[in-house]
């Protein structure tokens, strides 16, 4: 085989596999959408990145010129494994939304990185590819410093930062980005000025975008992030002609802004707000409920009362994920069945750091997929349920969005579990959730306070349950 024909069939095997990648990244994500079949799309994912990865590197060739750094591509692979293996193994579910937030960080940095080596290799009449690069830099620099200050906020190194005319400055700054954009993208010769003013410009926005939007909001503000990393890598699959990079790129972020739309919606948010940001900080005290009268129960008393009741609904919520008590959850559960009870659990979008977090927490501890009930279908089943276990949650199951106009989450869909006969209410003690205000249920006649760590609490509960 001549070097020629050598050169287009290394091209053609490529193509094939990123075609193979490509399938299996919608495979992939078609699977993540239902909890029996996640891990395995997972895996079929990753299983076509590594095909995607493999054939650039060895079938990558720009007029027969094959990479010639392989030797540093694989270092970096190693080390790159080495972090990535290291922290999914020793991360803690609690800690698992600011992991994301960090990765997602990462993916940013790496598609601004991209457009700021690229663009100086692109003649000023492609204007296509000038567009792709100055759109994957503006947005991957944005995703990366906000992803940060999501992850620093996360971890309660800084909390929220907000000062008047915040809104007005955040639209007049990305204003002046796109106006700057423009600039480079139909000038006839970049300027390395304009370029770096650029990129701090946009780290700049990155930050004031994220510091004031107040922690229950975080769940909305992670997805948003996850879809402008998606988007920034769609501009450089465009740019590099690399399909499965274009269609990695393109699903997640659809995937993001679909699901983004969807939290929106959960927290009665408008996404208008979420782009220009500064909505929903953390007010300092919400007034009218805490003057109430708190009703405690006693570890006997409730296992009585769950241990006769024909079913029981448990809310799981960040509190149960603090305690990494899941596994000690399910063993509730079991003891509460062989006594004849029914137990489902409810599932709010937003509980805990991220979506979809509590189900990821339960089906750890092998909790059967058909017992998570998601906000609407739970709603219906509280109706009849005689005992409510709510375990940490607190803003998802707060009346005040729907009876207080003047709260901060009014209009929020919730877990309706006042439509229950009874509600047991487990927190450490009575400091307010992510939200920063006061729960107008823990004051209801038909709800009872167990304090306690989760796991302790529910080690205890079952004791109860098995001498009754």
């Amino acid at each position: 085989m001549d070097i020629l024909s050598r050169d287009i069939f290394a091209t053609d095997i490529l193509a094939v596999a990123y075609l193979i990648a490509s399938i299996t990244f919608i495979m992939g994500l078609k699977m993540l959408s239902h909890p029996e079949t996640a891990r395995k799309g997972n895996m079929i994912a990753a299983v076509g990145m590594g095909i995607a990865i493999v054939g650039t590197i060895f079938l990558s060739n720009d007029s027969g010129e094959y990479l010639s750094n392989k030797l540093w591509i694989f270092l970096a692979l190693a080390l790159g494994i080495g972090v990535g293996l290291r922290s999914a193994r020793t991360v803690q579910m609690t800690q698992m939304p600011q992991m994301v937030s960090l990765f997602n960080g990462m993916g940013g940095a790496c598609a601004a990185l991209i457009g700021l080596i690229e663009i100086y290799h692109v003649h000023s009449t492609e204007t296509s590819k000038l567009l792709a690069i100055t759109a994957g830099l503006v947005i991957g620099t944005i995703s990366f410093s906000g992803s940060i200050i999501a992850w620093g906020k996360l971890t309660e190194k800084f909390g929220d930062k907000v000062f008047p005319f915040q809104q007005y400055l955040n639209i007049g700054l990305m204003l002046i980005i796109l106006s700057v954009a423009g600039s480079i993208i139909f000038s006839p010769v970049i300027n390395p000025v304009t370029l770096y003013l650029e990129l701090i410009l946009c780290l700049v926005y990155g930050v004031l975008f994220v510091l004031p939007i107040g922690g229950a909001d975080m769940p909305v503000v992670i997805s948003l992030l996850n879809s402008f990393t998606g988007i920034a890598a769609a501009c450089a699959g465009f740019l590099y002609n690399n399909k499965a990079m274009l269609t990695g790129g393109i699903l997640v972020g659809s995937a993001g802004t679909i699901l983004t739309v969807l939290m929106c919606k959960a927290m009665n948010r408008s996404l208008t707000n979420v782009l220009i940001g500064a909505f929903s900080a953390t007010p300092a005290h919400v007034k009218g409920t805490d003057d109430g009268v708190v009703k405690e129960v006693s570890l006997a008393d409730a296992a009585v009362m769950m241990s006769y009741a024909k079913k029981v609904m448990i809310v799981p919520g960040y509190g149960l994920a603090v305690a990494q008590a899941q596994h000690t959850c399910h063993e509730l559960e079991k003891a509460l069945e062989e006594k004849g009870v029914e137990v489902k659990y409810a599932i709010h979008p937003v509980a805990g750091r991220m979506p979809g977090h509590m189900n990821v927490l339960l089906a750890e501890a092998d909790v059967a997929y058909p017992k998570l009930l998601e906000m609407e279908e739970a709603n219906n089943e509280f109706l009849t349920a005689d005992v409510v276990m709510i375990l940490g949650a607190n803003d998802v199951v707060n009346p005040a969005a729907k009876n207080d106009k003047t709260s901060p989450i009014y209009g929020m869909p919730i877990l309706e579990v006042e439509t229950a006969k009874n509600v047991i209410v487990n927190k450490r003690s009575m400091k307010s959730g992510y939200a920063g205000i006061t729960n107008a249920l823990f004051y209801q006649p038909k709800t009872s306070m167990l304090f306690g760590d989760a796991k302790q609490v529910l080690q205890k509960l079952i004791s109860e349950i098995k001498a009754n």
